[in-house]
């Protein structure tokens, strides 16, 4: 049985055009300036997002954390939605690393304009400023979730009247962007910084991008190179990103709609759905006391894995299944049967 992996959109591999194009990419120096398809992967994806400038990074986290350093100071306050990435999934590093502290408000990933209002100190010596927010598009906890683009628009807009800065961590946002009915610009427009990453839904093996205005794109790079994220010949890299960005952005309608598939055959076996995907994530919970073979998340997981089907627990009773590049049609029609083979 040949395993199905759904534990994330970061399991894809490079199919044969994406490794031809990073075997053939012309490359540099890039922490010189020098490496032409780093270059433009850069100018590609800003005009893309809608802004002066892009930088070139490794990791999703590090795009988010250089962002946050960009936009803080030592003892500032981000705010952030409940269980954001930033928060709950990058090692503490801006407390860690920046001195940086982050309150959460609003519920489910999302917040409006008086909650942001209500959440922002007032001015005074004791208390430590409120200088940025941090909104997730899609949103990873709740399960892919949107944004809708007259809401983000209103707290960007809050923020702003407040003197706060926007960064948007859009590691999915092309994917909202899909479900949206819209482009990666009209998100991405009140934001000071973006972030969007390539080695998700869009298939590459590695890399994001920070997005920002030409007044900032400097001090990005040089917190780059202090966190060690100067990379050399990257050009192989890069390569593998524009062709994710030629190729791969107008196909993930197919994830969204084999994540609602996926979705309603699990919601057929039994198990639960806190609400159907909007993009290409899928939550689900195992009932309590429905099934005495699967009693929980981390035993659905051991089980599916025994029949070669990866999905991650998030807790007690949650799972994440993730739509991706190499999760055909016919392979979540394959996972389906799995779980109704286990299920009984």
């Amino acid at each position: 049985m040949d395993p199905i992996d759904l534990r994330s959109d970061t399991v894809t591999r490079p199919g044969p055009a994406m490794r031809q194009a990073m075997a053939s990419a012309e490359v540099g120096d890039d922490v010189y300036g020098e490496d032409p398809t780093v270059n433009r992967l850069e100018a590609r994806a800003a005009t893309l997002l809608g802004k002066d400038a892009a930088l070139f990074v490794p990791s999703g986290t590090m795009a988010n954390q250089i962002a946050i350093r960009a936009l803080t100071r030592p003892g500032d306050v981000l705010l952030a939605a409940h269980d954001a990435h930033v928060l709950r999934y990058e090692s503490g590093a801006a407390a860690a690393l920046w001195g940086v502290q982050i309150q959460t408000i609003g519920s489910n990933g999302f917040f409006d304009e008086r909650a942001l209002r209500a959440a922002i100190p007032y001015r005074d010596v004791h208390l430590a400023p409120a200088t940025v927010i941090a909104i997730e598009n899609t949103h990873n906890v709740s399960g892919g979730r949107v944004w809708p683009c007259d809401q983000l628009d209103a707290v960007a807009r809050a923020a702003h009247e407040r003197g706060l800065r926007v960064h948007i961590d859009g590691a999915r946002i092309f994917n909202a962007a899909c479900a949206a009915g819209t482009d990666v610009a009209r998100i991405a427009r009140s934001a000071d910084t973006v972030a969007f990453c390539l080695s998700k839904g869009l298939g590459a093996p590695v890399g994001s991008l920070v997005c920002c205005d030409a007044d900032r794109i400097g001090e990005l790079r040089r917190i780059r190179k202090m966190l060690g994220g100067g990379m050399r010949q990257a050009g192989i890299l890069a390569a593998a990103g524009l062709h994710a960005l030629d190729h791969h952005v107008e196909r993930l309608q197919e994830d969204h709609d084999n994540a609602r598939t996926l979705a309603e055959g699990l919601a057929a076996c039994g198990l639960e759905l806190p609400q159907l995907p909007e993009t290409n994530l899928v939550l689900f919970d195992v009932p309590a006391g429905r099934f005495a073979n699967v009693p929980d998340a981390a035993t659905f997981a051991r089980v599916a894995r025994e029949h070669d089907l990866l999905i991650d627990p998030i807790d007690r009773r949650r799972l994440r299944a993730v739509t991706h590049l190499d999760a055909t049609a016919e392979r979540i029609a394959d996972a389906l049967d799995r779980v109704r083979g286990f299920m009984g």
